[in-house]
């Protein structure tokens, strides 16, 4: 069982609480290609647990060869994940500490554990991230795109016809949006993303902290030639990210325009444009424009 995690501070006394004879998870984040990413805390933490829950145990022994470790192995994946939540739950109700592991990355971002991490929280277990690399973060942190706000839709559909509708209602989104595709659906992905949300910016990231790192930016229509000629373009997992929807023009909005005249007649332009932001969705600052452009003219006081 762990004793004081590695690089603890107490910043309260809240941090002391815990439950006598349980044990803890730990989500702990590993590399996505570079050993060198893993973290001090995030090494030490799979030394001391009882069990490491890993997705591909094959996968995550080499991890554990690498780092000189032979902490104990169990398999948790899309596919055995609801029979294992059980058993790993009795490791945790003995007092043994449990880290949970995806084949590269943070865990349960496009990755199994939801339902682990849902009935630990549950049954009253202490769940403590052990954050690292993430392909999402790594890819959004050098797209050179609005990072304010974004949007992870994890892997598109794989069949054109269901990619293709799953696309066309993300078409309007004004976030930033994320996807991971798998190397051999590249090509048409890009096609599809060219075809439905037109010249807009993106950036591609292959094999991100691998030696075959490449990253290309451009706009998604010379994006998707460039795969179809690009041999390498398909060799290994890649992360889209895409400019959000430019927003929507309001004077091109009539049902908008309706309902800012209407609310103008009683409210001032504010108050207005607050309704009208709560009813719509739109963005306050197209829509406080647009109020100002259509507020009805201020009597003339001298000739009052």
């Amino acid at each position: 069982m762990l004793g004081a995690e590695p690089g603890a501070v107490d910043s309260g006394e809240w941090m002391s609480v815990s439950i006598p004879n349980r044990g803890t998870l730990y989500v702990v984040a590993t590399p996505i290609g570079n050993l060198g990413d893993l973290s001090t805390r995030a090494k030490t933490t799979l030394a001391e647990v009882s069990l490491i829950a890993a997705e591909d145990t094959r996968h995550s022994a080499h991890l554990l060869r690498s780092l000189g470790l032979e902490t104990r192995l169990t398999s948790l994946h899309e596919h055995n994940e609801q029979s294992r939540v059980s058993s790993i739950l009795g490791v945790l109700s003995a007092g043994e500490s449990v880290a949970l592991v995806s084949d590269a990355g943070t865990p349960l971002v496009a990755d199994p554990g939801f339902s682990l991490v849902s009935a630990a929280q549950a049954g009253g277990f202490r769940v403590v991230p052990i954050p690292g690399p993430c392909a999402v973060i790594a890819a959004l942190s050098v797209a050179g795109l609005a990072t304010d706000r974004f949007c992870f839709e994890g892997f598109l559909p794989p069949k054109r016809a269901a990619r293709r509708a799953r696309l066309e209602s993300l078409k309007d989104e004004s976030r930033t949006l994320v996807f991971y595709e798998a190397p051999h659906r590249v090509r048409e992905s890009l096609e599809d993303l060219a075809q439905i949300f037109g010249d807009r910016l993106a950036t591609l990231g292959r094999e991100l902290t691998k030696i075959h790192e490449t990253i290309y930016h451009g706009k998604l229509a010379d994006l998707s030639l460039k795969a179809s000629n690009d041999v390498d373009i398909e060799r290994g997992e890649m992360v889209f990210v895409i400019s959000g929807a430019p927003p929507k023009d309001p004077d091109a909005d009539p049902a908008l325009e309706r309902l800012l005249v209407a609310l103008l007649k009683q409210l001032p332009v504010s108050r207005a444009t607050d309704v009208a932001v709560e009813v719509t969705g739109a963005r306050r600052n197209v829509v406080y424009k647009a109020a100002l452009a259509l507020q009805p003219a201020e009597p003339d006081e001298a000739q009052s």
